[in-house]
């Protein structure tokens, strides 16, 4: 785990607005998290500083204020699950107006987007497992994110989850069932080619696969201090991915409401630049058996804030 990250994932740590926790579980439709950045900002400038935002108190994140996410589907298939939404995501820092960006275990240096993000799932056999390979697009109305969990010959776990196509968007990189706001579902779906390949089949039957590469210019300096211009893949951009998965037992609910009430707690979704650099901790800390909100103590200006019994069971 990343040195913010807790040991394991747990369920039921304090709520705590300020904490810089990596770690994300996917685990069903109203237990997951996402990465958003701890302050406002937008995802491209922020990509190696995300933090977790969770549906439930766990992880030590941040928790995801209720109404922020407006609709989910979240898919569960043989090589992967994956969950796709809507929402107001300004409510976790994202900068309106951002079309977002693309995040992964890798990163440009390698020590991943954000620096020591980690995902987990218990969704192949209920034990929290986790996952080397990953992937998720975040905006300020739109997320996908897919933990692939299977391999095989022909789609190893790095393919499935191909992380080098980060301008081309939600529904070409991780298709699928895509719903308007206010629709909440889990299902069961078909598996999707790794993203950028194309099947072909010749006249003996065979399958063989085609890639496309996301255009890309850049300049590099070399050993002499000399910039080199370079251009790597394809000039030709596809419009649409090989195919879109169909979904089937799907699960309605009406809602993935958490129902704890920041805003009459004191507690804002998230914290400003000032607040957060005026020390409010981030280690948990005891609190009393009737406690209502299991709550770190939060930093409004120079006053510290702890509402840890309110004598209401929770």
């Amino acid at each position: 785990m990343g040195v913010t990250n807790p040991p394991a994932p747990t369920l039921g740590t304090r709520i705590n607005q300020t904490s810089m926790a990596r770690l994300l579980t996917l685990n069903s439709i109203d237990d997951f998290c996402l990465f958003a950045p701890p302050v406002l900002a937008n995802i491209s400038d922020t990509e190696t500083e995300e933090v977790a935002w969770c549906t439930k108190p766990r992880n030590n994140a941040r928790v995801i204020p209720d109404g922020t996410i407006t609709g989910v589907s979240f898919l569960k298939t043989s090589f992967y699950v994956q969950i796709m939404g809507t929402g107001n995501f300004t409510l976790l820092n994202v900068v309106a107006g951002d079309e977002g960006g693309e995040l992964d275990p890798h990163g440009a240096t390698g020590a991943g987007n954000p620096v020591g993000g980690n995902v987990t799932t218990n969704i192949v056999d209920n034990v929290d497992e986790p996952i080397a390979e990953w992937m998720l697009f975040m905006s300020n109305t739109v997320f996908c994110i897919r933990a692939c969990t299977n391999a095989n010959a022909t789609y190893d776990a790095a393919h499935m989850c191909w992380h080098e196509l980060d301008v081309m968007g939600c529904e070409f990189v991780m298709p699928g069932t895509y719903n308007p706001p206010g629709i909440f579902e889990t299902c069961d779906a078909d598996v999707a080619y790794p993203p950028g390949w194309y099947p072909s089949v010749d006249n003996s039957g065979s399958t063989s696969f085609s890639t496309f590469a996301q255009y890309f210019t850049g300049v590099y300096t070399g050993s002499n201090g000399k910039e080199t211009g370079y251009t790597v893949g394809d000039l030709v951009t596809p419009t649409a991915p090989a195919s879109i998965p169909s979904s089937s037992n799907c699960v309605t609910t009406s809602s993935i409401a958490n129902g704890i009430p920041l805003a009459s707690l004191g507690v804002t979704a998230s914290m400003s630049k000032s607040a957060t650099a005026s020390g409010a901790s981030a280690q948990p800390t005891r609190t009393s058996s009737n406690a209502a909100y299991n709550l770190v103590p939060q930093c409004f200006g120079f006053m510290i804030v702890s509402i840890v019994s309110l004598g209401l069971l929770y």
